[in-house]
C-alpha cells in the first residue's frame, strides 16, 4: 500500500520559514519523481517544486530564489524548505510521487499572515 505522508505545516508570520516533509512508503522512493503542488479554494493546483530520480530540481516563477526541493532516499523523504514566506504562498500543500503511476499525499496547511 502507498502511502505519502506530509507534515510541517502551520501558522507563519510573512517572512518567516517553514520546511515541509513528505515521508514516503509502500514505493521505491529513488525511482520516483516528487514534486511539491498546492491550491487554494477555487483555484487548480498548482506545481511548486520538483525533483527528479537523478535530483534535477525545478520551480514555479513564483517560488524560485524562495523554496528548495530536496530529497533523502535513505529516509524516503522529500522536503521543501520556504523562506521569505508571503502571504500568498498560504494553500494546501501536497506531496506527489510519479513515474508510471501518481500517488498524492492529503495535504498540509500553510498558512502566512501578513
Amino acid at each position: 500500500q502507498v502511502e505519502l505522508v506530509e507534515s510541517g505545516g502551520g501558522l507563519v508570520q510573512a517572512g518567516g520559514s517553514l520546511r515541509l516533509s513528505c515521508a514516503a512508503s509502500g514505493i521505491i522512493f529513488s525511482s520516483y519523481a516528487m514534486n511539491w503542488y498546492r491550491q487554494t479554494l477555487g483555484k487548480p493546483r498548482e506545481l511548486v517544486a520538483s525533483i527528479t530520480s537523478g535530483e534535477t530540481t525545478d520551480y514555479a516563477d513564483s517560488v524560485k530564489g524562495r523554496f528548495t526541493i530536496s530529497r533523502d532516499n535513505v529516509k524516503n523523504t522529500v522536503y521543501l524548505q520556504m523562506n521569505s514566506l508571503e502571504p500568498e504562498d498560504t494553500a494546501v500543500y501536497y506531496c506527489n510521487a510519479k513515474r508510471l503511476l501518481t500517488y498524492w499525499g492529503r495535504g498540509t496547511q500553510v498558512t502566512v499572515s501578513s
